[in-house]
């Protein structure tokens, strides 16, 4: 018979070889990882979004959320150069660069430097590559005879449907230039309904024209049986399979830029047809769901509560990594992989999250790829030095974290209403009012309590990396800042009173009237989170003893008091279309009044001096002409001061090693074909930062164990009793 002491002995042995074979067990695999164990050595980047794109069809989407997607999937004619700045416009589905020409009002060419005045049209050639493909799709596919498989589905097939993946039969073809014709007729398909299609029509010959006719020919918005390639317009020609023509009304060299924009991208009629089945749009089987492209890759999951997918495209074109960038970008590492064919990258997995902070621990433990600052990881990850530079915390140095950031291309203001009969007003006494409160309100203070430094205060309407921007000395407003041993400082707070007074507002207080100065600021700003921030705003106007009034209300009945003209100040912003300076000059720009025009300059600034200098300049080719238009552009603002110019936000971006080829590019939406990840340093990262630690159910094991020997003793003596 074997002794209690044995047996117990052998219980012991045996629960420490599981305790170590649990422990040995743990070093080949981490228990935390969200993704398949298949996928460790796979080149996958992983990164999210917090909001469903609404819009996935090219013609309607316009907002980066998604951008982020469809940049990827679809090409128009150029796209940014995605190393250097000032950004760069190159080709990218085309073959070269577009050719202008101008013509007079008879369609007679004109020589590139015509007058102004002579110029009726723009007319731009495209000359597209041959050879490039759209992604597998079924609305391709054909039968034996040559028609179209999917284009005319029954009840019993659309039974079989409930995804995309589940249609048998993918094909594709090539993209010629009769599909950006096409592409270019839908921005004005009355069921679509394309954010610039109005902006378009101004320009394009024949869009409005266009436009008239589809609506009276489709009979309603939701008529299917629109078919565009029946339809002509008279500013866009197809010359041939792989060239076709734009004309616009006069000089706008911004145009360019929309030609890198999603609107501009290729569509193919079969995939417009396709989706028009009422079957298929009953199943949520849509453009605006399902894109259809040649770019690098193609969308293969589309579950906005969990995840999106995008994968190769297998048809993708020859495209090369580019060989030439900015001076330092060679000892960064940004050219190592000069002209090596793109994209790097097989899939790229978005998964939802809502939430900022699980976003940022699954970052730390590299799961994801990339990463935000948000506020609340702000402080964990990020100290200021003595000279007041960003860096990163010993925490994420150890990990071999990296930080960029970049000024992005905007700017967020407080605006002078100036058809205000107080703080509006093109005389001494007004513009000398808002020069004061300009000097009071402190961005710099702004900047390092609200934006926890992510901004930088604005000296005029451009940001940098905008063609005209001037930096340093040269680029300051000397109305409300000095230039002072090499460094830009605010003037000082009792140059803000002197100011006031020679105003007409000694202490704050009205010269003819003797009553206190109230000014009031309307906002749609509420709740709690929002109360700092305004009681901020008070301060700085109390430090030069002006009282301010916040008028707090609903966002439709401050968007209303704004075509009015009845809001005396607000916040407002701006957030560029394309990187050229006209884009910001036209805020200001009198023809574009909101209240007289409904346009964008919110202001209602009318100086006939700026007007006739935007005019000039906005057609005018970058030079030394050009900048110096830009100069006097900017003096006068500084000088009529219609805005509070406040801050250009600064992007903090965080990448693991493992993640190469990263250079902020605000203006580049489809930069993921240049990055690279080296999955086999990722894989054993996460290896060594997310092994479990199981030594404390060993303990507990063994505590267990201890416990349960007094009892199991006692049960031995019962059962010995009992047998004697």
């Amino acid at each position: 018979m074997i002794s209690l002491g044995s047996q117990i002995r052998c219980c012991f042995r045996v629960l420490i070889l599981l305790v170590f074979g649990c422990l040995e067990s743990c070093g080949l695999q981490v228990w935390n990882n969200p993704y398949p164990t298949a996928d460790a050595s796979a080149v996958i980047l992983y990164t999210s979004f917090s909001e469903r794109p609404k819009h996935l069809d090219p013609a309607v989407a316009y907002n980066a959320n998604e951008y982020s997607f469809i940049g990827q999937i679809y090409e128009p004619p150029l796209q940014y150069h995605y190393l250097i700045q000032p950004y760069t416009l190159i080709p990218l589905t085309v073959s070269t660069m577009p050719i202008l020409s101008y013509l007079n009002s008879k369609g007679e060419l004109l020589a590139d430097n015509a007058e102004d005045s002579e110029v009726a049209f723009s007319e731009y050639e495209l000359r597209i590559r041959p050879g490039i493909r759209y992604q597998p799709h079924p609305a391709f596919s054909k039968n034996e005879k040559g028609q179209l498989l999917y284009h005319a589905l029954d009840n019993e097939s659309l039974s079989r449907i409930h995804l995309i993946s589940d249609f048998e039969v993918s094909a594709s073809r090539e993209m010629t230039a009769y599909d950006y014709v096409y592409q270019i007729k839908r921005l004005v398909d009355p069921r679509i309904h394309s954010p610039i299609a109005e902006l378009m029509k101004h320009y394009i010959v024949g869009l409005s024209e266009l436009s008239e006719e589809l609506k009276q020919f489709s009979g309603g918005e939701n008529n299917a049986s629109l078919d565009l390639r029946n339809f002509t317009l008279s500013g866009v020609e197809a010359v041939d399979r792989y060239r076709f023509r734009i004309r616009i009304r006069g000089k706008y060299p911004q145009f360019k830029f929309w030609l890198a924009m999603p609107f501009f991208a290729p569509m193919p009629w079969e995939a417009v047809e396709f989706y028009s089945q009422p079957g298929l749009i009953e199943k949520n089987i849509t453009l605006d769901w399902y894109p259809v492209g040649t770019g690098p890759y193609r969308l293969i999951e589309n579950n906005p509560n969990k995840r999106m997918v995008l994968a190769r495209n297998p048809n993708f074109h020859e495209e090369y990594y580019p060989s030439e960038g900015e001076a330092d970008d060679r000892a960064q590492g940004l050219l190592d992989d000069a002209d090596k064919k793109i994209p790097f990258i097989d899939k790229v997995v978005f998964s939802l999250e809502k939430e900022s902070i699980p976003y940022w621990n699954k970052f730390l433990q590299g799961y994801y790829d990339k990463s935000g600052i948000s506020s609340d990881s702000f402080d964990q990850s990020i100290q200021f030095s003595g000279q007041g530079s960003a860096e990163l915390t010993e925490t994420l140095n150890r990990k071999n974290i990296y930080l960029q950031t970049s000024v992005t291309t905007s700017i967020s203001y407080m605006g002078f209403n100036m058809l205000d009969t107080v703080v509006g007003g093109y005389d001494q006494r007004s513009r000398l009012l808002r020069r004061a409160i300009s000097i009071a309100f402190d961005y710099e203070e702004y900047i390092s309590i609200f934006m926890n430094g992510r901004g930088v205060a604005a000296q005029g309407m451009l940001p940098p990396g905008i063609f005209g921007y001037a930096d340093g000395k040269k680029g300051i407003n000397p109305y409300i800042y000095d230039w002072d041993d090499g460094e830009v400082r605010r003037k000082d707070i009792s140059q803000a009173k002197q100011i006031l007074a020679s105003a007409g507002y000694p202490g704050g207080n009205d010269s003819i009237t003797g009553k206190p100065l109230v000014l009031y600021l309307d906002t749609v700003a509420t709740g709690p989170d929002s109360k700092a921030r305004l009681n901020w705003y008070r301060k700085q106007f109390a430090k030069i003893n002006i009282q301010l009034v916040i008028r707090a209300t609903d966002y439709n009945r401050f968007q209303q008091k704004m075509r009015s003209g009845n809001a005396q100040m607000f916040m407002w912003g701006w957030n560029a279309d394309y990187p050229d300076p006209e884009n910001f000059f036209f805020l200001l720009h009198g023809p574009n009044a909101m209240v007289k025009f409904d346009g964008e300059n919110a202001v209602n600034y009318r100086n006939p001096e700026f007007d006739r200098l935007f005019e000039s300049m906005r057609s005018m080719q970058n030079g030394a002409q050009r900048y110096e238009a830009i100069q006097q552009l900017q003096e006068l603002v500084r000088r009529d001061s219609p805005w509070l110019f406040g801050f250009h936000p600064k992007k903090f971006s965080l990448y693991h090693s493992w993640n190469k080829n990263q250079k902020p590019n605000l203006m580049a939406n489809n930069s993921l074909k240049y990055i690279r990840i080296d999955a086999e340093q990722r894989k054993i990262v996460r290896q060594n930062w997310n092994q479990p630690k199981v030594w404390p159910l060993g303990v507990f094991m063994l505590a267990g164990f201890v416990c349960l020997i007094p009892a199991w003793m006692q049960y031995r003596k019962k059962q010995q009793r009992l047998a004697a």
